[in-house]
């Protein structure tokens, strides 16, 4: 195969299923089992479910009494996310020996940029079939499905054609002609709001976008329009990234329990922000911005934030603000309303090394900030020697939790291309396109944007892909 049909190579490599197929390949005895990921509650979510389990019905981002009511016989496992991370790694050492420019999405999947790499490897499909054994090695027998293209959407499409264990080659010139019959559905940023309304247009297929009047598409659908019928027509000029800025760092606690009082919703705001504070020291990252997520017993999302005047890593902080918005966010025409989730992040970080305008009257502000800073990396050493539970906040000791023992912290690291934190909410938006974060019961400020930066946060993502 001549290189020349073949102006870029780009490979996105998404593993099948993969917190379940972690299971089943540590414990055999569940191989073949209908198997769902999440907490043992049936107000959790599904993190993922094994392919047996999807046969019934069930599904990612499930909530757990629906998908157990359509797979009742499904074993229920709790997730481990330390062994995702250990398989992560291993999965994302085998993909960087094929190229330096691996841009990973998640903890199981990226793409790689592979031009001018035939010559190396081969033709697209051997260098598929290499990548799926280098994984299948490093994993000791996990498996990963591939879509080899000339730009980063088809590709992803591709990869995701054949599940599982799949692997499937567009080349440039049949790009368009292979996405023509595919449902509007597979065009990124067209989600469960944007696919209906396609459809009303007469829009169903990916080709009818891309037969469609420009002029036309722009009077419906807004600039849109435009973005989708350039995917349409298989364009997609971005660049595999080799690292990826990181947005923000939060954390998602769905409740065993609905609370009610802005007392109990504070409680786990603590929480939350010293777990966040804690990993932004370690990371050696700080903060800029605030925000607060709550979720109501009918599912309406609110969310605030606030830019600070300074960055910071102080939980004592991130929790000042976080009450603060808390405050702004209940109303008193709705004293009574019940919440499911409760989440927090900090947001658009920076090294703790950059150098940032400080308010120059601040200086007894800061050295009594430096003295909170001590005290919690001093906790951070203890929590670090001798586990989480070592150190407990007084207000705790007595207090009995409305969190399930099961229920996983949805810990998330977030940059400018994947962005979803909350299972539960259906989102209306692909990871890669930031179209919608959720139907917002108060409106969100504009998070600003970040500079460059070349590093990438080896922390919990949490992954909504359809693996």
């Amino acid at each position: 195969m001549n290189s020349k049909d073949w102006p870029r190579v780009i490979v996105h490599a998404d593993m099948d299923a993969f917190y379940a197929s972690v299971e089943q390949l540590d414990d055999p005895h569940l191989v073949g089992q209908p198997l769902i990921i999440g907490p043992r509650s049936r107000r959790g979510v599904v993190l993922t479910a094994s392919y047996e389990a999807r046969k019934s019905g069930a599904k990612s981002a499930m909530p757990m009494a629906e998908a157990l009511r359509r797979c009742p016989h499904a074993v229920v496992v709790p997730p481990r996310f330390e062994r995702y991370q250990q398989q992560s790694e291993a999965i994302m050492r085998a993909f960087a020996d094929f190229s330096p420019s691996v841009e990973a999405l998640s903890l199981d999947e990226a793409f790689i940029d592979m031009t001018g790499a035939l010559e190396i490897f081969g033709e697209p499909m051997q260098i598929g079939k290499q990548i799926q054994q280098a994984v299948l090695d490093a994993t000791g027998g996990l498996q990963v499905s591939v879509g080899i293209a000339s730009t980063k959407y088809v590709a992803k499409v591709a990869s995701d054609f054949e599940k599982p264990n799949g692997l499937t080659i567009v080349p440039p010139h049949k790009a368009v002609q292979w996405l023509d019959p595919m449902p509007v559905s597979r065009l990124w940023g067209a989600g469960p709001k944007t696919v209906p309304r396609l459809q009303r247009l007469g829009l169903h297929t990916i080709g009818d976008v891309r037969r469609a009047s420009p002029l036309f598409l722009r009077k419906s659908l807004g600039n849109m329009g435009a973005h989708f019928q350039s995917l349409a027509n298989a364009n997609d000029p971005r660049k595999v990234a080799r690292r990826r800025v990181a947005r923000s760092m939060g954390s998602d606690r769905t409740l065993l329990q609905d609370v009610t009082s802005t007392a109990d919703i504070a409680h786990y705001l603590r929480r939350s922000a010293d777990r966040i504070g804690r990993r932004l020291r370690d990371k050696g990252y700080r903060c800029f911005g605030v925000r607060v997520k709550l979720k109501t017993h009918d599912f309406r999302v609110m969310t605030r934030q606030v830019l600070l005047p300074a960055p910071t890593d102080s939980s004592d902080e991130l929790y000042a603000v976080a009450f603060d918005i808390l405050q702004q966010l209940r109303t008193p025409s709705e004293p009574s309303l019940k919440f499911r989730l409760v989440g927090l992040a900090a947001y658009d970080l920076v090294h703790e090394d950059d150098p940032v305008q400080l308010d120059f009257f601040s200086g007894d502000e800061f050295s009594g900030r430096d003295r909170s800073r001590s005290l919690e990396q001093a906790l951070d050493e203890v929590t670090q020697r001798f586990g989480a539970g070592a150190v407990a906040r007084a207000a705790d000791l007595n207090r009995s939790s409305t969190v399930a023992d099961t229920t996983p912290n949805l810990d998330f690291v977030a940059d400018g291309l994947a962005m979803e934190v909350d299972p539960e909410h259906d989102p209306e938006h692909d990871p890669e396109h930031d179209y919608a974060h959720g139907q917002d019961y108060v409106p969100n400020e504009q998070e600003p944007s970040l500079p460059e930066s070349d590093e990438f946060l080896d922390d919990w993502c949490f992954d909504t892909g359809s693996d």
